[in-house]
């Protein structure tokens, strides 16, 4: 941890007895938290930064999409308008936020729809939906979730738990409580018991938590339309790299067991790339003599590849996508699977939709 933000420390409890008083006003009702009569899950976690959410929810998406009418809810971080918005069949990261652009990108049939108040958004989903998916809303008290799966990345369990400014934590740790599920994200393949017992008791989940293990599973690369390609990477490729994510390092270890020859155009999360940005890529590529060159993107920065402003570059240059899902350790993906559907079934048979 950088020692100047210990300097920070002051603020974070400030921070925290702020956020501790709002907890237990939601707590104790006098915040109103509201239920709906339909099954929403809620997806998110405690401390800034990716620890997988988008693959989560995508999971959620194929297990459910066959059998329920169901609509995906974000606040739709980064994009350029206000209030509730139905994606259209071709939404950009400007009019909804790069990942739920994704989503629909990815999923042709299902609603998604983004709204920086959650009660609002539902309200709108809930007479022609059979559940709803919130993205990133562990900390979105304002909605009760049926149920909740809070994920923690692998790579970061060792870091304090301090609160933001000093640390990363949205909110005290003891937040976990509120969450049905605990899922350990970006593991390494090789998790090995001893190992995985003491992230568990690390975590400290309570008696009625569930605790699973995932890590990454990367698919054929993809052109920007989607179509899947037949390239190879091998020891002389050189690999131009185009982030704007919170953690590139799994991907950056994925790509270092193929070649490590790779440029990386690191940016911060949910960067709005400029035509700067794209066109100093598009100038580093053309100047390499290189004839076994690439340039590798992520989906959610894919996502922001597509503004109008950008395309002019863009279309020029041999963009790969390369995306992501999840596997889970321990044959635990049946578990899972039934927990979630399970959920989705009881509700739905003691409280059908009105």
């Amino acid at each position: 941890m950088n020692y100047l933000r210990w300097l920070l420390f002051p603020f974070s409890l400030l921070y925290g007895l702020a956020v501790v008083i709002r907890n237990w006003f939601y707590n104790a009702g006098i915040y109103q938290s509201r239920e709906f009569d339909l099954p929403v899950i809620a997806v998110g976690n405690l401390d800034v930064g990716g620890a997988g959410k988008s693959p989560m929810t995508e999971y959620l998406i194929r297990l459910l999409k066959g059998n329920y009418k169901l609509a995906t809810l974000s606040r739709g971080y980064g994009r350029k308008t206000k209030g509730f918005l139905l994606a259209n069949a071709k939404p950009t990261a400007n009019e909804i936020g790069d990942e739920p652009a994704q989503f629909k990108n990815k999923f042709k049939n299902i609603t998604v729809a983004v709204a920086e108040k959650r009660v609002e958004g539902i309200e709108q989903l809930q007479d022609n939906h059979d559940l709803i998916i919130l993205d990133d809303a562990y900390q979105h008290r304002a909605v009760k979730p049926g149920f909740s799966i809070l994920l923690f990345d692998y790579n970061r369990l060792a870091e304090p738990r301090l609160l933001l400014p000093a640390g990363n934590l949205r909110e005290p740790y003891s937040g976990r409580k509120r969450a049905n599920v605990i899922v350990v994200s970006k593991c390494p393949t090789g998790l090995d018991n001893h190992e995985q017992n003491a992230i568990k008791q690390r975590i400290d989940p309570l008696a009625q938590q569930y605790l699973f293990f995932t890590f990454i599973s990367y698919s054929p690369l993809q052109a920007m339309d989607g179509t899947i390609t037949d390239t190879v990477i091998d020891d002389d490729t050189i690999v131009f790299l185009l982030t704007g994510i919170a953690n590139a390092g799994p991907l950056l270890a994925y790509l270092n067991k193929q070649t490590s020859r790779i440029v990386h155009h690191k940016y911060p999360d949910h960067h709005q790339f400029t035509l700067k940005n794209i066109s100093k890529l598009a100038d580093d590529f053309r100047a390499c003599t290189s004839q076994k060159k690439l340039i590798i993107t992520t989906e959610k920065d894919a996502q922001r590849l597509g503004e109008q402003e950008l395309l002019q570059v863009v279309t020029k240059l041999p963009v790969l996508v390369l995306p992501i899902g999840i596997e889970f350790l321990n044959n635990q993906q049946q578990q899972f699977d039934n927990l979630v559907t399970e959920y989705v079934r009881e509700y739905r048979k003691h409280r059908p939709v009105h």
